[in-house]
């Protein structure tokens, strides 16, 4: 049998669940309480003739009676020069309930107000745009890759958005972003809460009409949440039709086939860090200056890398293209099916449906000179043979998961006879090194266990006696923790370099791009800003996926690499010569010769440590005998 309630106990359910229903339900009930008052006491005065009419009038039609009623509803003031008792009596109640009625409407309104302010600040609020860039996650990349596509995005008309959304909190998220990009020209920064693996959160930032899709690692286990990110969109019940471009970095080698897997209908890119870092600092070592050429080329701030079909090529060589370009640099070819050579053979043809790969400042300046420059043939350097490579000693300090590779890399350049030494404050140094390096071809491997921040171990390894010595962050420690120690070992190392006149380059890791302003103090040779190399490619792939062969092909061990080499082995040193020269110099060697570094601006940051990308072939330059020629080149 059903219970039975009094109307008291219905009343009261029915208005609870009115006011449960929000603001709207309440402005609705006060509208509706508003028309009831009014239209009562409307009717009140048509039907009571003069006693509720204003004195010495006759009482009014009742739709006349009716605005009277509302306009002392919403006015108190408006009652002050009624006439009539009965009049005044009716209109006193009208509007006191008007008094009721609006403060209470002012209450609502202000609560409704808090609410939707309270909800954005959440920022749970879908987002309405299309080609648009999503970044889901966050950690110090962040600011990196939104500057890039900042500076990515000053030539675009209708200026750019980019959607960030992370589990933090949204005014915290925007508060970070303006105070580390501070300028963000034409392009708007939107940011979320929301978690990057939830199919409901990531909807709020309309990855179906995004342009591409950046997925940033997190957590102690960040190839498990890029993982899930991933999956999260490409299997997204309403995902579209289209493939997603979504680029990504990837910690465990062994989970790339994972990712690849997922993105099988997609573009899904990941850059494997460990060994892309590991092969920066392994080149980097031997040639000071080298990621600071592989920041110019990552970076929208200068020159930047292009593909530029050229129909008039046709039938002409790589090494003919080579000098056919005033303001730009060649660095390769890209073929109608797609594959990607770098510094090919000289003597390659270009067909009418490839793409030259070149370096320039903008899309529109990769055009063909209206007249070939001249290289000086009087300029080059006769006598340019290559000394027999002697064996080289290296010492790494410290240890992050890069050691491995770093060993690896190095035993694919260094000649037979070499030696590697590694010091870490680390137990079991050695056997892990045994397990994941095995037996090196053309290097012996000495581990040591050390505080490498301790002056008196640094003294006792003779650090002059090396090549090159290479600091490493320790990954397990905090990134400033792991920045105070390698900054600690770079100022004992200078400092001990400083009392030996046997040079050695010092090349240190960072993971944090603000301590190299600190560490530049110790004059290090070359930095290497893990992050931030890693950020820069990963804001270069999401504006340009046809990117990823290329930096695959730079960083291959196998093929043409960045080298920087004596300018002294191609042209005559402390004689004005133009880049013509240069680039033909290089070319008579297979080489692809995209630059310079001038050693006297190495203390620069201004001038970009000396290192000048792409310049104008037809301008000359005085160089000096320690000055290098950047090229691409075989090992």
């Amino acid at each position: 049998m059903a219970p039975k309630y009094t109307f008291r106990q219905r009343f009261g359910y029915w208005f609870d669940n009115l006011m449960s229903r929000g603001t709207p339900a309440l402005i609705g009930m006060l509208a509706v309480f508003t028309l009831a008052i009014v239209f009562v006491a409307g009717l009140i005065i048509r039907i009571g003739g003069l006693i509720f009419s204003p004195e010495g009038q006759e009482p009014p039609r009742f739709f006349e009676a009716v605005w009277w009623s509302l306009m002392r509803t919403l006015d108190a003031g408006t009652m002050g020069g009624d006439a009539g008792w009965g009049f005044r009596f009716l209109m006193l109640l009208v509007t006191i309930g008007g008094i009721f009625i609006v403060s209470a409407l002012i209450g609502v309104l202000n609560n409704g107000l808090e609410d939707k302010l309270g909800q954005l600040r959440k920022g749970r609020s879908l987002v309405l745009e299309h080609d648009h860039t999503v970044i889901l996650g966050w950690n110090a990349q962040i600011f990196t890759v939104i500057s890039e596509l900042v500076e990515s995005n000053t030539n675009r008309n209708e200026g750019a958005v980019i959607v960030v959304m992370s589990e933090r909190d949204k005014v915290e998220m925007e508060d970070a972003i303006a105070e580390r990009v501070p300028d963000t020209k034409n392009t708007r920064v939107i940011c979320r809460s929301g978690s990057p693996i939830d199919l409901n959160d990531i909807e709020i930032v309309s990855p179906h009409s995004a342009r591409s899709i950046i997925l940033l690692p997190e957590g102690e286990d960040p190839d498990s949440l890029i993982i899930k990110s991933a999956l999260a969109i490409t299997n997204n019940p309403n995902r579209r039709e289209a493939p997603y471009h979504i680029v990504t970095q990837i910690r465990n080698p062994k989970n790339m086939d994972v990712i690849r897997m997922i993105g099988q209908r997609d573009v899904l890119q990941p850059i494997l860090t460990s060994d892309l870092i590991a092969r920066v600092v392994a080149q980097t070592s031997r040639q000071s200056g080298l990621s600071i050429v592989y920041t110019e080329l990552m970076n929208f701030g200068g020159d930047e890398i292009y593909f530029k079909p050229e129909p008039a090529l046709a039938g002409k060589t790589f090494g003919q293209a080579l000098l056919a370009y005033e303001d730009s640099a060649l660095m390769g070819i890209r073929r109608a099916e797609g594959n990607v050579l770098i510094n090919p053979p000289m003597e390659t043809d270009l067909r009418a449906d490839d793409s030259v790969i070149a370096i320039s400042a903008d899309d529109d300046t990769v055009r063909l000179s209206s007249q070939a420059g001249e290289a000086d043939p009087s300029l080059f350097q006769r006598d340019s043979a290559r000394a027999k490579p002697k064996a080289e000693k290296c010492l790494i300090l410290g240890w992050n998961r890069s050691g491995l590779t770093i060993i690896r890399e190095l035993d694919s350049y260094v000649p037979k006879g070499s030696q590697v030494t590694v010091a870490a404050d680390l137990a079991d140094l050695d056997k892990k090194i045994r397990a994941g390096v095995g037996k090196p071809l053309n290097q012996k491997v000495i581990t040591l266990q050390g505080d490498s921040t301790d002056r008196d171990l640094l003294e006792s390894l003779n650090a002059p006696d090396f090549d090159h010595v290479i600091v490493l962050a320790y990954s397990h420690l905090e990134p400033q923790e792991a920045d105070a120690k390698t900054l600690v070992t770079l100022l004992h190392l200078r400092d001990i370099a400083e009392k030996d006149e046997t040079p050695f380059s010092i090349v240190s890791e960072m993971l944090d791009l603000r301590n190299r302003e600190l560490a530049e103090a110790a004059k290090v040779d070359d930095f290497i800003v893990s992050e931030h190399l890693v950020s820069l490619m990963m804001a270069q792939l999401s504006e340009n996926r046809d990117l990823l062969p290329v930096f695959t092909d730079i960083f291959d061990p196998e093929g043409s690499e960045v080298y920087l080499k004596p300018i002294g082995e191609y042209v005559q040193t402390g004689a004005l010569v133009n880049f013509y020269t240069v680039a033909q110099a290089a070319l008579n060697r297979s080489e692809t010769a995209i630059g310079y570094r001038l050693m006297r601006e190495s203390g620069d940051p201004a001038k970009a440590y000396g290192v000048h990308i792409n310049p104008k072939k037809s301008e000359t330059v005085t160089f000096a005998p320690e000055d290098k020629v950047i090229v691409f080149a075989e090992n």
